[in-house]
């Protein structure tokens, strides 16, 4: 008889590391992989070594693809000549959801946040500027907006500006401290639309 209880708190514990995912949310979530069938189980267990496997980074523009280059990098019909910078993989797809925005994209894997350590060579900020050739006209940057989002986009725009490029930052129609991958279609329109030069 294996000890149970000291399985199911391990379990807890890896779920509660989640983001966003505290210990009462883990316990719950520990209780109803419990209950579930064997196969369901085990089917979570296969889908989550699945993807520690098979899911890697694109070598260009950085977003999650489980074949290199990605298959946005990939697309002929994309607007090459506009890249959208965004802090994760999450962010890119929420902003290719939107309808009429298929332009590349360019994940730097984070935000600039001085408190946690994280800095200029921490994200894929060298592999941009080596991505930037005369083909590229403008550059978004689609930072979330607060505090490390707008630092970043700052300390982006002054990098690029010099560089003759076109540099843009999505407008306020998203609210303070709120994270892109969770907003509307409507309301990244919107951001895309308003979107302004950085000075």
């Amino acid at each position: 008889m294996f000890n149970s209880a000291g399985s199911v708190e391990r379990l807890i514990n890896q779920l509660a590391r989640l983001p966003g995912i505290g210990r009462k949310t883990a316990a719950r979530l520990a209780f109803h992989i419990l209950k579930s069938t064997r196969e369901e189980a085990f089917e979570l267990a296969d889908t989550i070594r699945e993807v520690k496997e098979k899911v890697g980074f694109c070598s260009i523009c950085y977003n999650i693809t489980e074949e290199d280059p990605c298959k946005i990098c990939r697309d002929p019909q994309r607007d090459r000549h506009t890249i959208c910078i965004v802090e994760d993989a999450s962010d890119a797809a929420a902003f290719d959801r939107v309808e009429g925005f298929k332009v590349l994209f360019h994940v730097l894997g984070g935000r600039l946040s001085p408190l946690d350590g994280i800095g200029p060579d921490d994200l894929k900020i060298r592999e941009l500027l080596n991505r930037l050739d005369d083909h590229v006209k403008e550059v978004i940057i689609a930072t979330n907006p607060n505090v490390e989002g707008e630092a970043t986009a700052l300390y982006l725009s002054r990098l690029l500006k010099p560089m003759g490029i076109r540099v843009t930052r999505i407008a306020r129609g998203l609210p303070v401290g709120a994270d892109l991958e969770y907003a509307d279609t409507v309301t990244l329109t919107k951001s895309l639309e308003g979107r302004q030069e950085i000075k």
